[in-house]
């Protein structure tokens, strides 16, 4: 049977960032995962994990060392096998389909290129064992060299080039098999910071381009944040909470993902009083803070106040009309060019960060051992329970 070429459909980013299929309790998933879970001995890799991913999605699965993210992304390509639960891939039961044919395919950190092959037998090399004609197969190649910017690195080896090329080498021998699912592992573990910014940039491109639904596990926030239509993140083999981007980052479900992703102030305290537009928080560390209310909350009940350190203003003189002003001595300054990052010890010992940016700062900017007020709209803080 042959194949037909590759086509170009609409691009999938579009297409999850105008209709966000997950809003819609009536859209259909692209791959569920229903109550998953894989243990080794006595130790639970992965705990129940219900999830569902839907086409054209670029989903992040974020959390440290350890957590399952990748023993769920291994369960979905058919390398490891649940303990329980299913997984459904475009419809189908994945029960029993070994990792060959299955409509997905896996790009691994460490890329897996043979070193004494050149680039285009590198990304033609799956095919050809298939049995495609040669002629077919290398025109295959041509399209996905061009598409990932490489049509000049044809005949050069794997040592020929740079860590972002033999990533994008790597990615096109994924993708010229025409996966309807692509699972990367850490793919941009190995470049540099700056490199790595770069090429998650060309990631993005290169998923519009095709269309096809890829889950990428990373333990690094910044690139999820970056690459994802949603992320879900994992701890202890469970997920925590899945959402957009800016969702996980300003409506964290908790005190695990409010530390997890980026900087976070974390203040404990219980419920003082709540009235219809705001409540009240008592906390030894800042004094009563006011913040926006959260329905269900009872008088006395333990909370935590989670506030992004760029919520909060820094000023020598005490703000007027602020609802939030807790004084404080600078401890230190880190200048960061784009911004400037502050440590302030509060009158209790705690110390908070606070974060401003580069375009804010005047002429005479604060320096350490400043007395200075932190102040905070009460719409800058989430209140958790948990």
């Amino acid at each position: 049977m042959v194949e037909p070429r590759m086509t170009q459909p609409a691009p999938a980013k579009a297409l999850a960032a105008d209709t966000k299929p997950w809003r819609d309790p009536g859209a259909e998933p692209f791959i569920s995962i229903r109550g998953i879970t894989k243990r080794f001995g006595v130790f639970t890799a992965v705990d129940d994990v219900s999830l569902d991913i839907f086409r054209g999605e670029l989903f992040c699965l974020l959390g440290g060392s350890g957590c399952g993210k990748s023993t769920l992304l291994r369960m979905l390509a058919g390398f490891e096998v649940p303990t329980e639960g299913q997984v459904l891939i475009d419809g189908q039961d994945m029960s029993g389909v070994p990792p060959d044919k299955r409509p997905t395919n896996m790009m691994f950190q460490s890329y897996a290129l043979f070193p004494h092959m050149t680039v285009e037998k590198n990304v033609a090399y799956g095919l050809l064992r298939e049995g495609k004609p040669k002629r077919e197969a290398y025109a295959r190649v041509a399209e996905m060299l061009k598409l990932v910017k490489l049509e000049a690195f044809a005949r050069r080896k794997p040592h020929q080039l740079s860590g972002g090329q033999r990533q994008r080498v790597a990615l096109a021998r994924s993708l010229i098999k025409q996966p309807k699912l692509l699972l990367l592992d850490e793919p941009l573990g190995a470049l540099d910071k700056k490199l790595r910014e770069e090429t998650q940039f060309e990631l993005i491109r290169i998923q519009e381009t095709l269309g096809v639904t890829f889950i990428v596990v990373t333990h690094d926030q910044d690139e999820a944040m970056t690459l994802a239509t949603r992320i879900g993140v994992m701890d202890e083999g469970k997920i925590r909470q899945v959402g957009e981007p800016r969702e996980i980052y300003e409506e964290p479900n908790s005190k695990f993902v409010a530390d997890f992703i980026g900087s976070v102030n974390l203040f404990e305290g219980q419920v003082d009083t709540a009235a219809p537009d705001l409540m009240r928080i008592r906390t030894e560390e800042a004094g009563p803070l006011v913040t926006l209310p959260r329905p269900g909350l009872n008088r006395n009940q333990q909370v935590w106040i989670a506030l992004r350190p760029e919520r909060i203003g820094l000023s020598r003189a005490r703000p007027e009309n602020t609802a939030n002003v807790v004084p404080g001595v600078v401890q230190e300054v880190g200048y960061m060019g784009h911004m400037s990052n502050f440590r302030v010890k509060l009158e209790s010992g705690r110390v908070i960060r606070v974060t401003q940016s580069s375009q804010l700062r005047d002429e005479d900017p604060i320096s350490w051992d400043e007395p200075v007020f932190a102040s905070w709209s009460p719409s800058a803080a989430r209140v958790l329970t948990e």
